[in-house]
C-alpha cells in the first residue's frame, strides 16, 4: 500500500472520531486544554485498534491467502457502508449521533473513543493481507486522528454537529473507495 493511499486510509479512519468531535465541541464549547485531551485520548485509542485487527489477522492470513483481497474489499466497504448510512441518517434515528450527545464524562468519552476505533481494528485485519508496515499505518492512523478531534472540536464551536455527519459521509465514500482499489489491483495483477 502506498503512503498515499495509507495517508486516504487515516483520513477515512479518523471521520468518525471526528464527527464525535464535532458534537463534542458544538455541545460543550471545550477549552484548549480539553480539545488536546480529547484529541490525544481518541489517537491512541484509534493508533492501538488497527494493531489489534492486524494481529488477527496475520494470525488467519495463511488460511485465507488466496482469497484476502476479497475480504480487504468486503471489510472496508461494509465500513464504508456503515459509516454512510450513520451520516445520512437524521440525528434522532442516530443512536451513535444520541450517545455523543449525551456524553459528559471522562469514561464515556473513552467508551466512545474505543467504539470509534471499532472500524479501525476491523481495517487493521484487512491491512494484514496487505503489504503494508502497521507500525506506520497505527501511527499515521492516531496522528491523523488526533488532528482531525482537535479541528472537530474546534469547528463543533463553529459550525454546530450538521458538519460532523458530512465527515462520515465522505469517511465512507473514501473507504469505499480504498476498498476497491485493492480489488482492482488484485483481479489485474498490479499489486
Amino acid at each position: 500500500m502506498s503512503f498515499s493511499a495509507l495517508w486516504v486510509l487515516a483520513v477515512g479512519m479518523s471521520m468518525d472520531a471526528f464527527a464525535a468531535a464535532v458534537v463534542k465541541g458544538a455541545q460543550q464549547h471545550p477549552t484548549p486544554a480539553q480539545t488536546v485531551r480529547t484529541a490525544l485520548l481518541f489517537g491512541t485509542v484509534e493508533a492501538i485498534a488497527p494493531v489489534i485487527g492486524w494481529l488477527g489477522g496475520q494470525a488467519a492470513q495463511s488460511l485465507i491467502r488466496h482469497w484476502d483481497h476479497w475480504i480487504a474489499f468486503g471489510l472496508l466497504s461494509f465500513l464504508g457502508l456503515r459509516m454512510l448510512y450513520s451520516g445520512l441518517s437524521p440525528a434522532a434515528d442516530n443512536p451513535s449521533i444520541s450517545v455523543r450527545h449525551a456524553e459528559r464524562g471522562a469514561w464515556l468519552m473513552l467508551l466512545t473513543a474505543i467504539g470509534t476505533s471499532v472500524d479501525s481494528m476491523v481495517a487493521g485485519i484487512g491491512l494484514a493481507f496487505l503489504d503494508v508496515d502497521i507500525a506506520t499505518a497505527a501511527l499515521m492512523i492516531g496522528a491523523v486522528t488526533a488532528l482531525m478531534c482537535a479541528l472537530g472540536m474546534v469547528l463543533g464551536r463553529v459550525l454546530g454537529a450538521a458538519a460532523g455527519q458530512r465527515a462520515e459521509i465522505a469517511g465512507g465514500l473514501v473507504l469505499i473507495g480504498i476498498g476497491a482499489n485493492i480489488l482492482w489491483e488484485h483481479l489485474h495483477g498490479l499489486a
